[in-house]
């Protein structure tokens, strides 16, 4: 059985880089990489807690559709128990066109798709039972689950003995304490960067950020930071900061989503919450490096020599 169940959205991604501009018209620009990766708050972290030697399952919903096999073929060659992916037979696949400028940001053209039709109905309550981590990743993508049947799904979670990790993909929005805000009080670790918590929270001042998180019932709030590292503050203790790694940025596409995978595998070995996140700062800071969400981790053994050797930015 799985240790870790990740729930939530499923994409498929087409990367092109390095861009700078659309060309007038229809006329051509060129590229020097297209790339398709499996992606997802939910589908990313399964690929990289394989990559990682953890044994995960990964529960979603795609179309019947060859982005759909994409997914599912491309995620079982890494390891990934796709035993409970729903196949939607109406609606396509979850898919994104990211264009990465060469500073590594990027703007997103997105297709919901199959993940709107994600349902409480989904989670594979046996498997749950018997994990360690239950992450749902995709708050505020998944109409069938934000709101209420969220904190139903994580509260039942909890119950039966996991640990609940949840991250989210937002844009402002002014139903965002409303629709999450029932799910607070069942999260034990929530791993939004910071400028989507700033969105959620309603201030960009870090502490009030925290303060609030902390008042909702959530039991430790993880803000990945980019370049400014990650802070990790549970509950009823000081905040950590620790600093981000020293690497040449190609696609800043999966960090979070690699963040996650290593920091719930340092929780799996009984690592604290800030030993946790350093793993997680690696390899966020791996994927970094690559093109998209797949890129730059190899293994464990990768992962903490990259850890213990790198250099680190200044907090």
């Amino acid at each position: 059985m799985p240790d870790v169940i990740s729930f939530g959205a499923h994409i498929a991604d087409a990367l092109g880089w390095p861009f700078t501009a659309v060309p007038p018209g229809q006329q051509l620009a060129m590229l020097n990489r297209i790339s398709f990766t499996v992606a997802g708050t939910a589908a990313a972290p399964s690929v990289n807690l394989a990559k990682l030697g953890v044994r995960v399952a990964t529960v979603g919903r795609i179309g019947d559709d060859s982005i759909g096999a994409f997914i599912r073929t491309t995620m079982e060659r890494y390891g990934v128990d796709t035993t409970h992916l729903v196949v939607d037979p109406e609606l396509q696949t979850s898919s994104s066109l990211l264009l990465i400028r060469p500073d590594g940001s990027r703007p997103a053209l997105h297709v919901i798709g199959a993940n709107a039709a994600l349902t409480e109905d989904d989670v594979p309550w046996d498997a749950v039972a018997e994990a360690k981590v239950f992450h749902l990743g995709g708050a505020f993508i998944l109409p069938g689950i934000d709101g209420r049947p969220m904190a139903r799904i994580l509260a039942r979670a909890k119950e039966l003995g996991c640990i609940t990790t949840v991250d989210f993909l937002m844009s402002p929005r002014p139903d965002a304490q409303e629709l999450i805000g029932p799910a607070l009080p069942h999260i034990d670790y929530l791993m939004p960067n910071i400028e989507e918590a700033g969105w959620l929270v309603g201030s960009e001042d870090r502490a009030e950020i925290v303060a609030w998180l902390h008042a909702q019932g959530v039991g430790c709030s993880v803000l990945t930071m980019g370049g400014e590292g990650v802070s990790i503050a549970p509950r009823g203790r000081e905040e950590v900061v620790l600093p981000a790694y020293d690497v040449d940025v190609v696609d800043t596409t999966g960090c979070g989503d690699a963040f996650t995978s290593g920091f719930i595998s340092g929780l799996l070995d009984g690592l604290e919450p800030a030993d946790a996140a350093e793993r997680g700062l690696a390899c966020g800071s791996l994927v970094a490096t690559g093109l998209g969400s797949d890129a730059g981790i190899v293994d464990r053994d990768q992962v903490e020599e990259f850890r213990t050797t790198h250099a680190r930015l200044a907090v």
